[in-house]
C-alpha cells in the first residue's frame, strides 16, 4: 500500500492520506460521500485510455482511495474521511458501490486495510491504540514532509470489524499491511531505525524482516501466486540526502522524492529493479499473471505534480501509460480474474482536490 499525497504533485499505504503516498492528511467535507452513481457523469474514461471500458464512480466526494479487492473479487476495502470523521477510517462495500460499511473503530487514524484470502478477516493500521484523536499534522517548517506516525500499528478483525487485536506492537511506524495468497502478510515497518519491508504469519507470528537496504523501503504487495514482491523505494548512499532522511526519520518524518519499482522473492532474496526514471513511482500491482506491474507515477509531468496509472513488464521493458487525467490518477487493483482494474482518481471531481474509488472493465489490446 502507498501513502502519497493527491495534493502534492508526489502523492502515498504504499504513509496515511487526503490520500497519501502510503495510505492520511485531511480530506475536503464528504456531505456528498453517499451520494448516488446517477450523479457520475456519462462517460468517466478520458481519450486515450483504451485499456479501460465501462468506468463507474464507486464514491462521490472527499477523499477516498486505497481501494483494494477481496480475494473472491465481490467487495473492497478501502479508507475514507466521511461521516463526520477528523481523519481517516476504514470501509467495505460491494464491487458497484453498494452496501458501505465502516469497519474501523471510528478513533484515531487509520490506513492500508486488506482482506484475508479466506474472507473471514481484515486488516489495517491505525493510531487508535494511542488516542481517540486524530495524531497532529507535521511541521511544515522543515519543508515538505510526511509524517510516519510511530502510533500506528496492524489490526486484525472480523469482517464487521468486531473482534480487534493487535498484530503489531513493536515501538515505531508498522503500516502499508497487505496480504498473500496463503495468508502471509508483508508491511513496512521502522522498527529497526530505517523503513523497511517485514513478513509475519496471519496472526502476527514469525516476524521475518526483507528487505536491508538504507532508504525508503515500503508499498509492498504480493504476485498472485505469492512467489514474489513487488514495492517502491529510493536506496540511498552516505552523504546529505540519507542525513537528511535518517535524520527526519527519527523525528517521525519523511521527505518524499525519487521512488523505483522493484521485485524480489517473498523471501526477500533477488531484489531487481523495475522502473528507472527518477520520477516518483508508486503503488505497485502485478497483473494477475504476474509478467506486468501497474503502478502510478509522475513521470510524464515537468512539474511533478500529475500523476498517472502505467504498466511495465516485470524485465523493465514495455512501458505503457494507461491512464490520461490531468490532476490525479493512482492506487491501481487488478480484480483476481483480471478483468476489472479498481483505482483512485480525481477526475470529475465535484470540487478541486476530491479523490473518488472507480472502477473500470480492463481491455488487453
Amino acid at each position: 500500500m502507498e501513502h502519497f499525497s493527491t495534493k502534492l504533485g508526489l502523492a502515498v499505504c504504499a504513509a496515511g492520506a487526503a490520500v497519501t503516498l502510503a495510505c492520511g492528511q485531511a480530506a475536503p467535507p464528504t456531505a456528498d460521500a453517499g451520494a448516488s452513481a446517477a450523479q457520475a457523469p456519462a462517460s468517466l474514461a478520458l481519450p486515450g485510455e483504451t485499456h479501460l471500458a465501462n468506468v463507474k464512480q464507486l464514491t462521490f466526494g472527499g477523499e477516498n482511495a486505497e481501494a483494494y479487492f477481496s480475494f473472491d473479487g465481490t467487495h473492497l476495502i478501502f479508507q475514507s474521511k466521511r461521516d463526520g470523521a477528523a481523519c481517516d477510517q476504514i470501509y467495505t462495500m460491494t464491487i458497484d458501490g453498494s452496501d458501505v460499511t465502516r469497519v474501523s473503530t471510528g478513533k484515531g487514524r487509520t490506513t492500508c486495510s486488506y482482506f484475508y484470502p479466506d474472507g473471514r478477516s481484515i486488516l489495517y493500521a491505525s493510531t487508535h491504540a494511542t488516542g481517540d484523536a486524530c495524531p497532529p499534522d507535521p511541521d511544515f517548517s522543515r519543508g515538505y514532509v510526511w509524517p510516519i506516525y510511530a502510533s500506528y500499528d496492524i489490526y486484525r478483525a472480523d469482517p464487521d470489524g468486531s473482534n480487534l487485536r493487535p498484530l503489531t506492537t513493536t515501538p515505531g511506524y508498522d503500516a502499508e499491511a497487505t496480504i498473500g495468497p496463503d495468508g502471509r502478510i508483508v508491511f513496512t515497518s521502522v522498527r529497526d531505525g530505517d523503513m523497511e519491508i517485514y513478513s509475519m504469519n496471519g496472526d502476527g507470528t514469525d516476524v521475518r524482516r526483507l528487505t536491508h537496504r538504507p532508504g525508503p523501503d515500503g508499498g509492498p504487495f504480493f504476485s498472485r501466486d505469492g512467489k514474489r514482491i513487488v514495492f517502491r523505494g529510493h536506496e540511498l548512499q552516505p552523504g546529505p540526502e540519507m542525513d537528511d532522511y535518517l535524520g527526519l526519520l527519527k523525528e517521525g518524518l519523511w521527505r518524499p522524492g525519487k521512488l523505483e519499482i522493484f521485485v524480489m522473492n517473498a523471501d526477500g532474496s533477488d531484489v531487481r529493479q523495475v522502473t528507472d526514471n527518477g520520477a516518483a513511482n508508486f503503488a505497485p500491482y502485478f497483473t494477475p499473471d504476474g509478467t506486468r506491474i501497474v503502478f502510478a507515477s509522475n513521470m510524464d509531468d515537468p512539474q511533478q505534480r500529475n500523476f498517472d496509472i502505467y504498466m511495465i513488464g516485470v524485465d523493465g521493458t514495455g512501458l505503457e501509460r494507461i491512464t490520461y487525467n490531468d490532476t490525479f490518477d493512482g492506487f491501481p487493483m487488478f480484480s483476481p480474474d483480471g478483468t476489472k482494474l479498481v483505482f483512485a482518481s480525481n477526475r470529475h471531481d465535484a470540487k478541486p482536490g476530491e479523490t473518488n474509488v472507480f472502477i473500470a472493465d480492463w481491455v488487453e489490446r
